[in-house]
């Protein structure tokens, strides 16, 4: 379901010049801003399907802690209303019937699920020189600060529709950044919970060690509140065994929370080569100082042996979890297992590939080591949790260690792909299955970055109080969604 717009477009994009926040809105009003913002307009192509308006209307009238929320749900979570295609147009009729477990915790909270957003194709584990955001059935999104700027994926619908206003949050999922990068470059927040708080089950897979789902959102407050409702134990997800005990109300204190005494370990290598970023960052840093924490500096070098063991069992992992996926969904999918996937892409060739091709399919499709696999996942999360994020906490007896999310967004090129810099500390938390959130820090000429919050193995609740006492304390002036191509601002 789509709809045409009624409210004109200056009244629309008005929210984003208010000094003041909007107040709550409604399900019909942010179904105009979709049909005027996502479809007409800027047409950022953020959202990909929309609920029918029944389940939409009903679901306006449940009670709960999320009662009135209107939510956008990342289009390789599967929803009963809606099909869950991953962005991919072999899977474009799949529509399940089935809420995924966190989806149905969403509407027991009273949610109103309002549609899907684009992703990049299978989260963006198909082939080499993709770009974040392009998908074969969403197309290409964009960025609401900047048109001709990368909205970085995968969930880069989730994070352009909430840097957007179309909807009150989004939930994106992550592997190694797809929510975290999107909130930086959006200028939203992210949050990546520890794997194991939030269910997979019913998300279509890359890695069940390190896959999970999490809030995209405006404010700290909102998502710990999303992930309170999201948060809890499946029996159908065994990394969830723990949930019970961790699962809180992650929005309790948040209002009255305090960077006093808080121990604050500054990556320092992981600020990047960009002056104007640094100089970004060490204004956050000075804020967090002021409001009382102690501020220390950390000389740290990923070993270059985790980005590489983190792939190859990326590509095993891959190649058994989406396989599984496929062998069980119900209906008459093109595909079964990822050969199917790959022989599908062959024979549409002209609408999947192109813009770039399926090397990382090719690769997973070969990875069928058993030993090898278990050296490289080995390997990795030593690496990145107790010769990593544990160790670093541990020597330097700091709470948390914060960083830059990531650069500045680079423009979007579908020929030769995503022009990623080497910035931010995320991986090591990805690896590790650590939580991290990434709240916005500022812009580099008009262009939003974020300061990304890591902490340990169910530090979550920790984790979003940093990050909420650092957003009370920003001095920074955040920029605002311009929805144009990217012009370099006049000179202060």
């Amino acid at each position: 379901m789509r709809r045409s717009g009624s409210i004109t477009l200056a009244a629309l994009l008005a929210p984003f010049m208010a000094t003041a926040a909007p107040a709550q809105e409604t399900p019909a009003t942010y179904l105009e801003r979709i049909a005027a913002i996502d479809d007409a307009g800027p047409a950022i192509h953020a959202v990909v399907a929309l609920a029918p308006e029944a389940s939409i209307a009903a679901a306006a009238r449940a009670k709960g802690p999320l009662a009135g929320h209107s939510v956008l749900v990342k289009d390789n979570i599967e929803t009963r209303d809606m099909p869950t295609t991953a962005g991919s147009l072999a899977l474009k009729d799949n529509a399940t019937g089935r809420d995924a477990p966190l989806v149905a915790r969403l509407r027991a909270a009273g949610a109103v699920i309002l549609g899907k957003t684009n992703l990049s194709e299978w989260a963006n584990f198909r082939g080499d020189r993709s770009s974040s955001g392009w998908s074969a059935v969403g197309g290409q999104t964009m960025n609401p600060h900047a048109l001709d700027r990368s909205p970085c994926g995968s969930s880069s619908g989730s994070g352009a529709a909430v840097a957007a206003g179309l909807a009150w949050a989004a939930i994106g999922t992550e592997t190694d950044g797809s929510i975290t990068c999107p909130a930086s470059v959006n200028g939203v927040v992210g949050f990546k919970p520890t794997v194991g708080l939030v269910s997979r089950s019913l998300v279509v897979p890359i890695s069940p060690v390190q896959d999970t789902a999490g809030p995209m959102t405006t404010s700290v407050r909102d998502a710990a509140l999303l992930l309170t409702a999201m948060a809890g134990p499946d029996k159908a997800d065994p990394a969830t065994a723990q949930a019970g005990r961790h699962a809180v109300d992650f929005t309790k204190g948040l209002d009255k929370v305090s960077l006093s005494g808080v121990r604050i370990g500054i990556v320092r290598r992981q600020v990047g080569p960009m002056p104007a970023l640094t100089a970004l960052f060490d204004q956050a840093v000075a804020d967090m100082k002021r409001a009382g924490a102690e501020v220390v500096e950390i000389d740290y070098e990923p070993a270059s042996r985790l980005g590489e063991a983190e792939f190859a069992a990326l590509l095993h992992e891959f190649r058994e979890s989406v396989t599984a996926y496929l062998a069980a969904l119900p209906g008459n999918p093109p595909a079964r297992d990822l050969a199917g996937l790959i022989a599908f892409n062959k024979a549409h060739a002209g609408d999947e590939m192109r813009w770039y091709g399926q090397e990382l399919f090719d690769k997973a499709l070969a990875a069928t080591d058993a030993a090898k696999y278990a050296k490289d996942r080995g390997d990795a999360a030593r690496l990145a949790g107790p010769e990593g994020i544990d160790a670093l906490m541990a020597k330097h007896k700091v709470d948390a260690l914060v960083a830059p999310t990531t650069g500045p967004a680079w423009p979007i090129d579908l020929v030769t792909g995503d022009h990623f810099l080497e910035i931010g500390a995320g991986t090591l938390a990805a690896v590790a299955g650590y939580p991290h959130l990434s709240v916005p820090m500022g812009a580099v000429e008009g262009l939003p970055v974020g300061l990304s919050v890591i902490a340990g193995k169910w530090d979550d609740a920790r984790v979003l109080r940093i990050g909420a006492g650092y957003e009370a304390v920003r001095s920074a002036i955040l920029a605002k969604p311009r929805f144009q191509p990217w012009q370099a601002p006049a000179p202060r």
